[in-house]
């Protein structure tokens, strides 16, 4: 689903405490190749800019399905938080993943998603519509194949995460509710509900999810998923002090 909604305004007004930057990046969908190119631009950034207290990169979920390389992606991930301070935030097209180890029933939805585009990556080859004792054989097959530190990264992906006026999140937030009361759910797969809400959230929502052809900076949220799987543009967001610019 692509947001036609108009851009807004383009400076909330929001800051990080002082020393801190952040570069969040928004949804790889199995794109290895963006992802390498945003963490080249990342450190370029850091190399040439004055440098912070302390750096820390956001990454908001969706990093499976649809595009070729989802396998090389959280390869890609975890190297990086090996040599990084880096959050790694759940999309909800990493539950269909982690949700088909544990039950069969979700791949009916999730080949809706990209599953088997994210299949392949892991080298396993699946018929388009696969009986229930196929649909087994797969889910074992993608057990096997995927690395144990795969699994320890998806089983650790955190739902949200804030510093200063900015929370990062997926897919948004339910107007309403209390940011620390979000139920997981609304974070993963909210829309039109959020989207449409104009309102102060108390924080800057940085998010994806929903793609944009251009990064869409409101008054009240930063979406920054601009569908690189289909567009070839992944975006990263540099947040400092009271600066917001893309890198």
């Amino acid at each position: 689903m692509w947001n036609t909604l108009s851009p807004g305004p383009k400076r909330p007004q929001a800051r990080l405490p002082k020393g801190k930057r952040i570069y969040a990046v928004g949804d790889v969908h199995g794109r290895a190749d963006l992802l390498d190119q945003a963490l080249a631009r990342i450190d370029a950034d850091t190399a040439y800019s004055p440098p912070a207290t302390e750096i820390i990169e956001v990454f908001l979920g969706d990093y499976v399905d649809r595009g070729l390389n989802s396998r090389q992606v959280i390869d890609l991930l975890i190297t990086r938080g090996r040599s990084r301070t880096a959050v790694f935030l759940a999309g909800n097209h990493e539950i269909f993943l982690l949700d088909f180890l544990k039950n069969l029933a979700v791949f009916d939805d999730w080949k809706r998603y990209g599953a088997f585009a994210t299949l392949r990556s892991y080298g396993i080859r699946a018929p388009a519509n696969p009986e229930p004792g196929k649909q087994s054989d797969l889910s074992l097959a993608l057990y096997n194949q995927m690395p144990s530190s795969h699994r320890n990264f998806l089983d650790n992906l955190k739902p949200f995460f804030v510093c200063g006026d900015f929370f990062f999140v997926h897919a948004g937030v339910r107007p309403g509710v209390p940011l620390m009361e979000q139920d997981l759910d609304d974070m993963l797969w909210i829309r039109k509900e959020f989207l449409l809400h104009d309102g102060d959230y108390g924080k800057i929502i940085v998010h994806g999810h929903t793609p944009v052809l251009v990064p869409d900076v409101r008054p009240n949220r930063i979406n920054i998923d601009t569908g690189a799987y289909a567009t070839g543009k992944l975006t990263c967001l540099r947040l400092e002090s009271d600066e917001i610019r893309f890198i």
